[in-house]
């Protein structure tokens, strides 16, 4: 099942079985995948390491991963872009400054214990009873369920202590996109990212191009724009509040950013929405 909203809010709901390998092969910009395991012996390789998965334990992966899927079983999937739920911007508690998808230097893995399994089936449920709804309401309350998701894995993923210190080229890429999350409205720049994190603009360029990503450029630069996007729908703040909100002084400047990202003009997008 797959909600799709007027400013492409996406989110993908369903329980995977053994011949759905396709899924794992779609390229979603911007999206945070959570794989949660009905059964045991899944054989996965994510970013060149082979891992097994057991019955009720529950990855989190970002679009940086490279994954693929050597065999599985019934596996519950759960996808979502920033558009739809941005960590970050709704709670840093939730994400645990980015634990689960950004903040983490190895692949988090959580265990669902007996005591909160309940827990989890329940909201599962939930999730497909809304999944289907058509109403207004719907994208609400599917967000408020995803975060109460989220807000679950994030309590085990600290009591089980899965703080790892091992750095490889790929943790870097997805700190740098935790910082831009947190510092995208005052650093519009690589070179203040790189400082950041005590490397050079070039080398940041050069592990993006290696994983056959965007440039870090793009990815500041989108992240500004899904700030732009969602604060003329959703808001009644002027443009030119919008533009200083996200780090411009000059309305002109934002609105020749925003027209050349988008295609059209700030006062036209909101009028369209």
């Amino acid at each position: 099942m797959k909600f799709i909203g007027n400013s492409n809010e996406y989110l993908r709901f369903e329980t995977l079985e053994q011949t759905d390998y396709s899924v794992f092969k779609e390229i979603k910009e911007e999206s945070l995948t959570v794989l949660w395991f009905q059964e045991n012996d899944n054989e996965f390789v994510i970013d060149g390491k082979i891992y097994t998965f057991h019955k009720n334990q529950i990855i989190f992966l970002t679009e940086f991963h490279k994954v693929t899927a050597n065999h599985f079983n019934s596996t519950r999937f759960l996808r979502f872009n920033r558009t739809f739920y941005c960590v970050i911007d709704h709670d840093a508690e939730v994400g645990c400054k980015g634990l689960l998808f950004y903040g983490a230097s190895q692949l988090p893995i959580i265990n669902i214990s007996k005591k909160v399994l309940l827990q989890f089936e329940t909201l599962w449920v939930m999730f497909k009873i809304e999944m289907q709804s058509k109403d207004n309401l719907q994208i609400g309350m599917l967000q408020m369920m995803l975060k109460r998701y989220l807000i679950l894995c994030t309590r085990l993923f600290k009591i089980q202590d899965k703080y790892p210190e091992e750095k490889i080229e790929t943790d870097i890429i997805r700190d740098f996109n935790f910082l831009v999350e947190q510092h995208f409205k005052t650093k519009h720049t690589v070179t203040e990212y790189a400082d950041l994190l005590n490397k050079s603009p070039k080398t940041l360029s050069n592990l993006f191009s290696k994983i056959g990503s965007k440039t870090p450029l793009q990815y500041i630069q989108e992240r500004k724009m899904l700030a732009a996007r969602r604060s003329l729908r959703y808001t009644n703040m002027q443009i030119q509040e919008i533009a200083y909100e996200i780090g411009y002084d000059d309305l002109q400047t934002f609105s020749r950013f925003f027209k050349n990202q988008e295609g059209v003009s700030p006062t036209v997008y909101k009028e369209n929405t």
